[in-house]
């Protein structure tokens, strides 16, 4: 039954997929004119709208967008954040670099089975020349250079802050640092800044208007949330905006957003995938079971990036998410959030028994005292969960079921942080934080 569902749902994506550039609306290149939609048009109620909104501005948002369509469905601004306001796209921006590095790569400025080495001149890394030379284009993209990403600063470029770890290529890791020389890799392969090759190459064709701006080791892209949702309905569209094809390198764009390695099934070029069987996060060297982001479409996938912010793509939905603010918990990559999003848009249809009130209420996780020196609690409210403790590197030193809705923990831990997942009975998943003292 699961393989023949499986096989209705990726015949549907494909039928959904074929027909898109027919059935996708644009805005215009300037200007704030943009066709909405009504949320009545797909059935959604006023109330369970109200209610996803409750969620969102308690989570610290500050902009909200979705299109269907390429229509605006909803659009909402909270606080003193408006429709003209500029933010920070964070790692969300890392989508934007692989697009830029696709079109170098179709342009043949650059090949992905290039060596870095031939971008940033030998010795832009710690390693023995043999360990750089092994590094490549590609695994920039995918997040296996194999340099360390548990050096002091993760975001350092300079050398000394590049040690070997393993040989590109065998090991999956979130590390910033490798990702942002890629600027360099693109300005020395085309000759243009990286702001003036994506002025070029996408913003006039799209209206895209925004600027990659230092901060610092990073270079971060800033925008207002319109723009962010035309990213989005570009990617929708397989790199072609509203005829004119941005990213003519089919190749380049399927692998873009599909499993680019075998490490971590739920990362392409920069992109994280839903509806794996596994997947990995930051800081954690553990494949996890399961799909990112349980409760949202399989085929998504997603620019996530620090503090939250979103483009999450759907084509079998013909839809378009953003959401900008700042954090709404302490990971680095908050995908919790952007399931629970999820899981109220899957209640919006009239014709369904709402069910994210009564859940969203009951997924928050406890861990209490924090910080402690000893014993400690994990919560979850009303129900039992599947409990796991991890260190800093990624080793598993406790797991158990809890029985009732907490569990006690008193394992006599050696001083520093670790990382407590609880696994609800449906899959959905949190991840908190405790510091145990000296």
């Amino acid at each position: 039954m699961a393989y023949l569902k499986n096989l209705i749902l990726s015949l549907l994506i494909a039928d959904s997929t074929a027909g898109t550039s027919q059935s996708l609306y644009f805005p215009p290149i300037s200007g704030d004119a943009w066709e909405t939609m009504s949320p009545s048009e797909l059935g959604w109620c006023d109330e369970r709208i109200d209610s996803m909104y409750a969620l969102l501005e308690e989570n610290n948002t500050k902009a909200f967008i979705i299109l269907k369509d390429g229509k605006i469905v909803l659009e909402k601004y909270f606080g003193t954040f408006e429709q003209d306001s500029i933010w920070y796209w964070a790692s969300a921006g890392k989508s934007l670099t692989a697009c830029l590095v696709g079109i170098a790569n179709q342009e043949n400025k650059l090949s992905l089975a290039d060596t870095t080495s031939r971008y940033l001149g030998e010795g832009w890394t710690s390693c023995t020349s043999e360990q750089e030379e092994k590094i490549t284009i590609r695994h920039q993209l995918t997040m296996t250079s194999g340099l360390d990403d548990f050096v002091p600063e993760n975001h350092c470029t300079l050398d000394t802050c590049l040690l070997y770890k393993a040989d590109a290529g065998t090991r999956w890791a979130y590390h910033n640092a490798p990702y942002t020389l890629l600027d360099g890799v693109i300005e020395a392969g085309t000759g243009q800044s990286l702001n003036a090759y994506f002025q070029q190459n996408i913003r006039l064709a799209t209206g895209i208007n925004g600027a990659f701006l230092p901060s610092g080791y990073n270079n971060v892209f800033f925008s207002k949330p319109r723009s962010m949702a035309r990213f989005g309905l570009m990617i929708l569209n397989k790199g072609n905006w509203d005829g004119t094809q941005i990213l003519t390198d089919t190749a380049f764009f399927n692998s873009m957003v599909n499993t680019s390695q075998n490490l971590n099934l739920s990362y392409g070029y920069l992109w994280w995938l839903n509806g794996k069987a596994s997947y990995m996060l930051p800081t954690l060297p553990i494949v996890f079971p399961g799909s990112l982001m349980p409760h949202a479409p399989n085929d998504m996938i997603s620019a996530l990036g620090k503090n939250g912010q979103y483009i999450n793509v759907v084509p079998s939905q013909n839809l378009v998410l953003i959401r900008m603010g700042n954090a709404p918990d302490g990971s680095e990559v908050p995908v919790t959030l952007n399931d629970k999003i999820w899981e109220h848009i899957n209640d919006l249809d009239c014709g369904t028994t709402a069910t994210s009130d009564a859940t969203s209420s009951s997924n928050d996780v406890l861990v209490f005292p924090n910080p402690t020196k000893d014993q400690f609690t994990v919560k979850m409210q009303d129900q039992s969960f599947e409990l796991f403790i991890y260190d800093v590197q990624g080793n598993e030193i406790y797991r158990n079921t809890a029985c009732f809705d907490h569990e006690v923990i008193q394992e006599r831990l050696e001083g520093g942080v670790y990382l407590v997942k609880t696994i609800r009975s449906d899959g959905r998943f949190e991840i908190s934080r405790i510091v145990i003292s000296e």
